[in-house]
């Protein structure tokens, strides 16, 4: 799948079809969560993430831009609520 370099990921996955969870769409949200398995990104439209976030490998690719190829593991909200937990970040419940 073909990424624009200023397109958010969750953008580009819907234009080639895909369907993919989110919930605020502004990076607030885990629903999108997924794990950065190789490459490189920028979450910096994100209204919340941490240093900690992407430390651990994790994206929220409703804000999220491509800085290299990507392979990605989707569906990772629930590990992403794990990893800030346990970073003592905030971590919203009810997505």
């Amino acid at each position: 799948m073909a990424v624009g370099e200023d397109e958010h990921i969750l953008a580009a996955a819907r234009r080639a079809g895909l369907v993919l969870p989110s919930l605020c769409e502004q990076g607030w949200a885990l629903a999108c969560a997924v794990r950065v398995l190789e490459g490189e990104w920028d979450n910096g439209d994100a209204r919340r993430y941490y240093r900690e976030d992407e430390g651990a490998g994790f994206a929220l690719i409703c804000t999220a831009k491509p800085r290299s190829d990507l392979r990605l593991r989707t569906h990772q909200t629930a590990a992403m609520r794990r990893s800030r937990d346990a970073h003592g970040l905030p971590a919203p419940r009810g997505t």
